[in-house]
């Protein structure tokens, strides 16, 4: 990897994306992607003084080969790609809303119509999650849909870019891409109690306003 290319950590990762943001009109909401994702969302939700919530996308495996992705499906259903079967969608539209439930601690999640919505995640590679992301943001009625990620292989991000917008500060096309991680310098797992504290830490800096719930 070239000198120069990496992040510190998710929270620089997050900065970076914000300052490549485009002028957003509207109500805007951050959408973190659970469970990476978050980190880099919070910075961008805090640039904005935006609210911040977590989007649940879990991968369906081969039954034979559960490494082996054959889709994805969000917590609110949306499939893609299209003809997945649904004996091996329900574990895991099942396991999506558990854990969107508990990151969010109860709190009821944010309203997404006719706001811009800003989904982040901490790199993309082939694009597939969050092809489901995107998806199911627009069916929720989001006047505008921006994809902002701080690395993106070059092939996923003109797969999204063709139909979404698409921001990311570091393009890499292959064969020098090979994994987001390899672009930051603390790429540590992060786990639901992190999730859940970044999600309360900005909904206590907006007062958990009514019309943001």
């Amino acid at each position: 990897m070239a000198r120069g290319r990496s992040f510190a950590n998710r929270a620089e990762a997050g900065r970076r994306v914000a300052e490549a943001l485009p002028h957003l009109e509207n109500e805007v909401l951050v959408l973190g992607m659970a469970r990476g994702g978050v980190p880099v969302a919070a910075e961008v939700a805090d640039a904005l003084d935006a609210p911040l919530d977590v989007l649940v996308v879990r991968k369906v495996g081969h039954p034979a080969q559960r490494e082996y992705a054959l889709g994805a499906v969000s917590e609110d259903g949306v499939v893609l790609p299209p003809g997945v079967p649904r004996e091996l969608v329900e574990p895991q539209l099942e396991l999506a809303r558990e854990q969107a439930g508990t990151l969010r601690s109860g709190r009821e999640r944010v309203a997404i119509a006719g706001r811009t919505a800003i989904v982040v995640d901490d790199g993309l590679a082939t694009g597939r999650s969050m092809a489901v992301a995107l998806e199911t943001v627009e069916r929720h009625g989001a006047d505008r849909v921006v994809m902002a990620v701080p690395v993106a292989s070059g092939p996923g991000l003109r797969e999204l870019s063709g139909r979404w917008e698409a921001v990311a500060p570091l393009v890499v096309e292959p064969p020098e891409f090979f994994a987001v991680g390899q672009f930051y310098a603390d790429f540590s797992q992060v786990d639901d109690s992190e999730v859940a504290r970044l999600l309360e830490r900005r909904a206590a800096a907006r007062g958990e306003a009514a019309a943001d719930t």
